[in-house]
């Protein structure tokens, strides 16, 4: 059984096997309690985001512990920044401009960058 380290780069090598740009994984677990890892990519279009977004799905559906948390919300998701919430791993799916803006390396820079 793989480890959920494991996992979450298999998400990163899948990200950046379909075109995601600057793949970045952080271990934040000792930094909260309500995840343990962020996968972070930089993202070129909608259409781009969707894709990623199946391939991760696509992942998740293969595996007998993972599950994507939908939120209830009734705002659609933009463009810029997109999150897939697998419980331990979140998956960001930013736009390069919301990717400058935001920071979120730096935001989170006390946990361990991984990849």
């Amino acid at each position: 059984m793989k480890t959920m380290e494991e996992k979450v780069l298999e998400i990163a090598a899948l990200m950046e096997d379909y075109k995601g740009e600057n793949v970045t994984v952080i271990d934040v677990s000792q930094l909260n309690s309500w995840t343990d890892y962020f996968v972070i990519v930089t993202i070129n279009s909608s259409a781009h985001w969707k894709g990623l977004y199946k391939h991760v799905k696509d992942y998740v559906k293969d595996d007998d512990i993972l599950e994507i948390h939908v939120p209830n919300r009734k705002i659609p998701d933009g463009d810029d920044w997109n999150l897939i919430d697998i419980g331990p791993i979140v998956v960001h799916l930013m736009s390069k401009e919301a990717r400058e803006f935001y920071d979120l390396e730096k935001l989170w820079h006390g946990g361990k960058t991984l990849r």
